[in-house]
């Protein structure tokens, strides 16, 4: 059963760790998984880790700021436990939901350092668009081997893109948004080589999307072609120089499924790094 601390400090936090996973499950982690959700970004974080802890075991810290509420640290300790298939054993993925309080939310590398797991890889999902300048943005990504974003959470584009490639000589980037591209950039793929004529791509979908898929057209293709967009909830059609291209095959990844996958890699993307350059 989860413990709710209130106004607690770190090492009754790692006692309440230690407490849960001496409940029956064997730590498995294969990294520490960070995430800033702000308040209004919170409920689907949740719902977007529900999905993902049989995936990758690890121990996840999720931030919350709370900057006008009084100095402290509030704390919700879980380990959510998996049977192992054809065992009797479980195994346990580490839940720390911290809620920053008043100066704390200021300084959250101070509180999540020392909740690393030593030796393994540091992600960080920071839910909606930073605050480009904001101190806790600089903090977490001097801590973390890996930045993932979602840039359809953004409102400031095409110009946040521009504060983002300040990110990636200093971290590896990941963007959930350019992974949901992948099905309809195989298809464009698959028009070459007339493709590399083109001179108008409309899309239908989420303006990220949108964006992205035309950086990438540009910085593989040394042309500019003129981007229409048509908002969308989801990508759900492009269109090259008034041809339709055929839709992908299968259902869209679920946010789950398309985190899971970002977290399977450790190295920088110069494709995606390109894209988002002459997006």
């Amino acid at each position: 059963m989860a413990q709710t601390l209130t106004d607690t400090t770190l090492a009754a936090i790692e006692r309440a760790l230690i407490e849960e996973r001496e409940v029956g499950a064997q730590r498995t982690s294969v990294m520490t998984h960070v995430v800033w959700a702000p308040p209004d970004w919170l409920k689907a974080a949740e719902r977007t880790l529900a999905g993902l802890s049989e995936r990758h075991p690890s121990r996840t810290v999720l931030l919350t700021p709370a900057p006008r509420r009084k100095d402290g640290l509030d704390a919700v300790v879980d380990v959510r436990k998996f049977t192992i298939e054809g065992s009797s054993r479980a195994i346990g993925s580490e839940v720390v939901e911290l809620t920053l309080k008043g100066s704390r939310a200021k300084a959250p590398a101070s509180i999540v350092t020392p909740l690393l797991i030593t030796d393994l890889p540091v992600f960080c999902r920071w839910r909606g668009e930073p605050d480009w300048q904001a101190p806790q943005l600089e903090q977490l990504v001097a801590v973390v081997d890996r930045f993932v974003v979602d840039s359809s959470e953004w409102e400031g584009l095409p110009e946040a893109y521009g504060q983002l490639c300040g990110l990636f000589d200093r971290v590896a980037v990941s963007d959930v948004a350019w992974a949901r591209t992948e099905p309809w950039r195989a298809r464009l793929a698959g028009l070459w080589p007339g493709i590399r004529r083109i001179g108008k791509l409309e899309v239908t979908g989420p303006r990220a999307e949108a964006l992205l898929l035309a950086g990438w057209l540009r910085s593989r293709l040394r042309r500019k072609p003129e981007l229409v967009h048509r908002p969308g909830k989801t990508l759900r059609r492009l269109v090259v120089d008034g041809v339709a291209v055929e839709a992908p095959a299968g259902d869209p990844a679920t946010a789950s499924e398309l985190l899971s996958e970002q977290l399977d890699v450790f190295s920088r993307d110069p494709v995606y790094e390109a894209a988002v350059k002459a997006a």
